[in-house]
């Protein structure tokens, strides 16, 4: 039932209108003056104030204005026995509802309380998606008790009521956008734009084109305006994934906008402004790509201001248990299954797995689990072949004639060769540092 309260200081209106508006299915609380109204609203859910403008202690135009203060959500309908236009204007100014004359509109009551009701639902809809998206970000919701990530989180928590541009850095899969979404719903941009852009996702004339936006007919297919993702991150936050990716010549672009807030669409000639906090993932080693001439030394030491390294998962194992079972709640309720148990090789075995993937593999790896599981209780049989059989392919002896023992040597000689820097180990061998990492841990190299 929706509440409504009638601030007026006649007694038999006050009781008139309570009574249509009770008629009418609405709860309805009472008071004669401004201060025993405030009172209400403490002690009571108001949705609509029915308020008298001239009562014994203030005026309903000025009252208003308490209201909103204190009850954002709550609408207020003012009522006058003298409709004067200057108060009408300066009502709508503080946020009224609407202002109507007792006497003369008595048939717009009503239906004004229902529009006011109708608002407030719908106010109160997206305050509850808003905390819901604000939740579902929250530093809280980000699961890990280990050292590493715990020291992680409150680096974030610093710098995210910030306006710094973030680096955040670490191998795939190890959840830097979530902490992306964390900080800025944590930031004063909260509740405004979020947009994300993947660099690697698109050739060059088309993230260009995604960056910067284009004017109609700056290119064979522009068929009419569209806006880059900077402008639609003004006032907000830009967040940019797999930045290493970006080509040299948007690198340069990116830079400039960076140092003016101005950027000029694909097509047009004048320039726009757009001021948002810049965030920039990456599993490249960017220092040491801009010092090989791959990415820009200058927008490294731009994007560098304050870096964020997010740990793989290998090194946080203490994290495992407590991810394995969120996931396992998680996908559970998902397909309908009842709470499942968790044998202890089953999580030995994922404790003990390198997780080349990190987090998103380990999430695929239980959802697999749970969809194949035919008990109560998850076991070993569910989880794919290398994690049930790595403890035989660690162990197993290589042969010194076999291509597989040659690759381990020249793994191991790079490895010397760059004094444990895998990233510039995994240059050199022109493989992915994940794939280097996985090789590691195939051939038990140290």
């Amino acid at each position: 039932m929706k509440n409504v309260l009638i601030i007026d200081d006649e007694d038999k209106l006050r009781g008139l209108l309570s009574r249509i508006v009770t008629s009418e299915g609405f709860n309805v609380v009472e008071a004669a003056d401004l201060k025993s109204g405030f009172k209400k609203l403490e002690q009571n859910d108001i949705d609509v104030v029915l308020c008298d403008v001239l009562l014994p202690d203030g005026n309903g135009v000025d009252f208003l204005q308490k209201i909103k203060a204190g009850f954002p959500l709550t609408e207020v309908i003012l009522l006058t026995a003298y409709g004067k236009i200057s108060d009408g204007v300066q009502a709508m100014k503080n946020g009224a509802f609407d202002y109507i004359v007792k006497g003369d509109d008595n048939d717009k009551i009503i239906p004004l309380l229902y529009r006011a009701i109708e608002k407030v639902q719908l106010q109160k809809k997206v305050k509850l998606l808003e905390k819901r998206i604000s939740d579902k970000y929250s530093f809280d919701l980000i699961i890990g008790k280990s050292k590493g990530i715990e020291q992680v989180i409150d680096l974030a928590k610093k710098v995210a009521k910030t306006n710094s541009t973030i680096l955040l850095t670490g191998e795939t899969g190890t959840g830097k956008e979530v902490f992306a979404q964390a900080i800025h719903e944590n930031s004063h941009s909260a509740g405004k734009s979020f947009v994300a852009l993947n660099c690697s996702t698109f050739s060059k004339e088309i993230l260009e084109s995604e960056l910067f936006g284009h004017k109609q007919g700056a290119f064979t297919g522009a068929l009419k305006d569209k806006k880059g993702f900077i402008e639609e991150a003004n006032g907000g936050t830009l967040f940019l994934d797999e930045i290493g990716e970006m080509p040299l010549e948007l690198q340069a672009k990116l830079l400039r906008v960076l140092e003016t807030n101005e950027y000029i669409q694909i097509g047009d000639t004048m320039p726009k402004k757009s001021n948002f906090r810049l965030i920039a993932a990456t599993n490249r080693d960017l220092k040491l790509e801009s010092e090989e001439h791959r990415f820009r030394s200058d927008l490294y030491y731009r994007l560098n201001i304050f870096e964020i390294n997010i740990p793989p998962l290998r090194e946080r194992t203490k994290d495992i248990p407590l991810l394995t079972y969120f996931f396992v709640d998680k996908f559970s309720n998902s397909i309908n299954k009842k709470a499942l148990k968790i044998d202890d090789d089953f999580l030995h075995k994922l404790e003990t797995y390198h997780w080349p993937g990190n987090i998103r593999e380990l999430k695929n790896v239980i959802e697999r689990a749970v969809i194949l599981s035919n008990s109560d209780v998850l076991t070993s049989d569910a989880l794919p072949y290398e994690l049930q059989h790595q403890s035989d392919k660690s162990n197993k002896t290589l042969s010194a004639f076999s291509m597989q023992s040659i690759e381990k040597l020249h793994i191991q000689k790079v490895l010397n060769y760059t004094k444990g820097n895998k990233a510039e180990t995994a240059r050199l061998l022109e493989i992915g540092v994940a794939t280097l990492y996985r090789k590691l841990d195939e051939y038990n190299i140290q």
